[in-house]
């Protein structure tokens, strides 16, 4: 295998992100057609819908940069052009359609099948919170097409499996240990809700991320390694209590609830729920850093 010019990998990066860009655009436009009201119109299109639309694209655009990036870095490997192209036209589709099949699951946990008539209303906390809930989706798919034969494919898809549903449980949690409801509140176009919900969601993906990474060794090896790092998302929760709402907002902590939940879900604090986000992105790239 030849070495891998700098020139060739930055013309496949940049030749993947674009393709799979105007494929996501197509993919929107053809859905906003599906999407028309009985007098023509694209919902949205309306001047309030545009934001929240905009907002769930944001992190499909996040999503599909990062898949395209572990596309061209893996499957670009100096060999035939042929070879390469076709390597990673097959790993940046597969990212894509991954990210669209795992992000439409996790919305729907969330919000239901609603998020259609929640966009076309100009509900911008519906949006914040698909966005990043796709943009999350990006961050494990990336792992699954490092793949460089057909049975390193078949691990990585398995184990995008078991990621998925692992990010869907710890966000789970996430939402069981606010008193508030997360999906009543951002249907309710709480901003700051969907704030904090965006935080947990992408925290929990760099965790998860980081348990894939690795050489497969045997299944059980690898089963426990992964979950053993996964676990390590945990220690995300108590600290909305102990740094958040202990040292910033000055209150008692507590085990579930307290001044935390009151700002963000009675009061709307955008500022707050926004700390509680960098708190919980900040500690998921700092576990990452020393796993």
């Amino acid at each position: 295998m030849q070495p891998v010019s700098t020139a060739r990998i930055a013309v496949f990066a940049v030749a993947t992100a674009l393709a799979l860009l105007v494929l996501l655009r197509v993919g929107r436009r053809v859905l906003a057609r599906s999407t028309v009201d009985g007098r023509g119109r694209d919902p949205s299109e309306a001047p309030g819908a545009r934001s929240a639309h905009r907002l769930v694209v944001a992190g499909d655009v996040i999503a599909v940069l990062l898949v395209a990036a572990a596309a061209v870095r893996y499957n670009v490997l100096g060999q035939r052009l042929s070879h390469d192209v076709l390597s990673v036209a097959i790993m940046a589709l597969t990212g894509l359609l991954l990210v669209q099949l795992a992000g439409e699951l996790g919305v729907r946990a969330l919000l239901g099948g609603n998020l259609r008539a929640e966009l076309a209303r100009g509900n911008l906390a519906a949006g914040l919170a698909a966005g990043a809930h796709y943009a999350a989706m990006g961050v494990l798919a990336q792992h699954a097409v490092s793949a460089q034969d057909w049975r390193g494919w078949g691990l990585s898809l398995v184990f995008f499996a078991l990621a998925v549903a692992t990010q869907l449980g710890l966000v789970a949690i996430f939402r069981a240990i606010t008193t508030y409801d997360d999906s009543e509140h951002v249907r309710g176009g709480n901003v700051a809700a969907a704030l904090s919900y965006a935080g947990a969601a992408l925290a929990n993906a760099l965790v998860v991320s980081r348990a894939l990474q690795g050489d497969f060794t045997t299944w059980k090896g690898s089963l426990i390694g992964f979950v053993q790092l996964s676990a390590c998302a945990l220690a995300l929760y108590p600290l909305r209590q102990l740094v958040v709402q202990g040292l910033w907002l000055g209150a008692m902590p507590t085990l579930r609830g307290g001044a935390i939940d009151d700002a963000v879900a009675q009061e709307r604090d955008v500022g707050t729920a926004a700390l509680e986000a960098g708190t919980y992105i900040a500690a998921a790239l700092a576990l990452v850093a020393l796993a």
